[in-house]
């Protein structure tokens, strides 16, 4: 069966040889030669990128720290800083912020980035912070649960998330209080405080508190990268009479990052990215780009 010159062009857009498809020659006065002229208008050029200009030409696509010097900037992002802690408050820092509610968020915190008013954000976090919105679960906020999204990895990535959703799960009924991250002045350390209370049994007005600090090894590497390895993880200021005087005394800590060791022979490196900090406001993303909020403690 003859091709008709309508397929033929669809072949040829979709970089198909044609004269691979002619198994018969073409009937009538002239197929041969109107046969080779087609092949040779629409046969495709090995190059893949037939422009005028190389692939390696392309801007990346990859996010970069913006710095915005214009000092009549600060007004706008004053009100946008409002507008987002308003929003943190009445969500219970996202936990149950409705669709509408969160795609304020993400816009507000993408105006933010934009307008990011520190050169080095990552280099320039130092202090006490307290998370007042997260995008996703708030404890993946803390260095052990950043090591295990980098140890399962982008191929495992769908298991990393599955068990956070039966960690979630499972604390439902918990009640959260601070959470804090702690940045030591040399940007050597990060330490992440998760204070919670648990409840032993339902109906029964008897809870469990503690806070589970967890510190990290920390390195600036780009002006809005960090990288983390968790060493250990704590309780602290339990209130289960004798264990909290224990834990409290004895500063007892699991050594997470040596287990990682054993296990896999590394600690797993995690990344975090912050395109956005001032004096009083600091937004963190993680690998997933999941972003967190924080404001100074």
């Amino acid at each position: 069966m003859m091709l008709s010159t309508s397929l033929l062009l669809f072949l040829a857009t979709c970089g198909v040889e044609v004269s691979s498809f002619s198994s018969a020659p073409l009937v009538g006065t002239g197929a041969a030669a109107q046969h080779r002229q087609m092949t040779h208008i629409f046969s495709m050029p090995d190059d893949p990128y037939p422009s005028d200009y190389d692939a390696d030409d392309l801007e990346s696509t990859e996010k970069t720290v913006s710095v915005d010097m214009d000092e009549n900037d600060a007004i706008i992002r004053d009100e946008l800083k409002r507008e987002l802690i308003l929003l943190s408050s009445v969500t219970n820092r996202g936990s149950c912020a409705t669709t509408e509610e969160s795609n304020l968020v993400v816009d507000l915190v993408t105006q933010l980035e934009a307008l990011n008013p520190t050169a080095d954000p990552a280099a320039n976090c130092q202090g006490d912070w307290e998370l007042c919105y997260s995008s996703t679960q708030s404890f993946r906020s803390s260095p052990f649960f950043l090591a295990i999204r980098s140890f399962l990895g982008d191929d495992n990535k769908q298991i990393a998330e599955s068990a956070f959703d039966i960690h979630d799960a499972a604390t439902t009924a918990s009640r959260v209080g601070k959470v804090r991250q702690i940045i030591d002045k040399n940007n050597n350390e990060l330490v992440s405080e998760y204070e919670v209370s648990v409840g032993l049994l339902p109906g029964l007005p008897v809870q469990v508190k503690g806070t589970v600090i967890t510190s990290a090894e920390m390195s600036v590497i780009r002006p809005e990268s960090w990288e983390l390895e968790v060493k250990g993880t704590k309780v602290k200021g339990s209130n289960v009479p004798f264990l909290d005087a224990f834990l409290d005394d004895s500063d007892l800590e699991v050594p997470v990052g040596e287990a990682y060791k054993a296990v896999s022979g590394a600690v797993p490196v995690s990344t975090l990215k912050t395109f956005y900090v001032d004096e009083g406001l600091r937004i963190t993303r993680d690998v997933d780009e999941n972003f967190y909020v924080f404001t100074r403690a």
